[in-house]
C-alpha cells in the first residue's frame, strides 16, 4: 500500500473544487454534477499514476457503487460500497439513483465537496460596510510602501471571497500607492 498511499496523498493536493455548474430546476439551487466531481480529481489522478474506477453492484431496490483506486504499481485500495435507492422502478430511477451514488461515493473517497455548501454561503455573505470602511481607512492611513503593502494583504484576505469589497480595497490600495510614487 506505499505506492498508491503516496500517490493519493500528492494527488489529494493537487484537487480542485467540485464546482456548481448545474442548476437543479425544482429546487432552484445549483450543485456539482457528477461531471464536475471527476473534473475536480481526475488530473490529479491520473498525473499520480492513479486510475479511477467506480464498479457497480445490483441491487433489488438501487444501486451501489464503490470507488477503488488502482495505482500503476498494481496497488488497489478500495473505498467501500455505497447505496442509494431509486426512486422509480424504471431505467431512468436506475441510471438516477446511479449518477447520485457515483457522486457520493467519489466525493466520499477523494475527500473533496462543492466549492461552496449552502452552509457556509449563508453564513458568510460577505465583509460588512463597517469593516470594509475601516480596512479602506488603513489604508488611506498609511504613510509608506511597507506599511501599505502589510496592510492591503491582511485587508485583501480579510475580505475573502467578497470580490466586491476586494475589489474596492485594491482601488484603495492603487491610489495610496501613487502617493509614494
Amino acid at each position: 500500500m506505499k505506492n498508491i498511499a503516496t500517490a493519493l496523498v500528492k494527488a489529494q493536493k493537487a484537487f480542485g473544487p467540485a464546482l456548481k455548474t448545474s442548476t437543479n430546476p425544482h429546487f432552484k439551487s445549483r450543485y456539482a454534477d457528477l461531471a464536475a466531481c471527476v473534473e475536480a480529481v481526475m488530473d490529479a489522478l491520473n498525473d499520480n499514476g492513479i486510475f479511477l474506477l467506480q464498479k457497480n453492484y445490483e441491487h433489488q431496490s438501487g444501486i451501489m457503487v464503490e470507488t477503488v483506486f488502482v495505482h500503476e504499481s498494481g496497488e488497489m485500495l478500495e473505498c467501500g460500497k455505497i447505496y442509494f435507492p431509486s426512486s422509480k422502478n424504471d431505467a431512468q430511477g436506475f441510471m438516477s439513483a446511479l449518477t447520485y451514488c457515483r457522486r457520493a461515493s467519489l466525493m466520499a473517497a477523494c475527500g473533496i465537496a462543492p466549492e461552496d455548501d449552502d452552509g457556509n454561503a449563508s453564513v458568510r455573505k460577505g465583509m460588512s460596510m463597517g469593516e470594509l470602511a475601516d480596512w479602506l481607512s488603513a489604508i488611506h492611513a498609511c504613510d509608506n510602501a511597507e506599511s501599505l503593502k502589510d496592510v492591503f494583504s491582511k485587508a485583501f484576505k480579510a475580505a475573502q471571497s467578497d470580490t466586491a469589497s476586494q475589489k474596492k480595497i485594491i482601488e484603495a490600495k492603487d491610489k495610496k500607492k501613487k502617493e509614494f510614487e
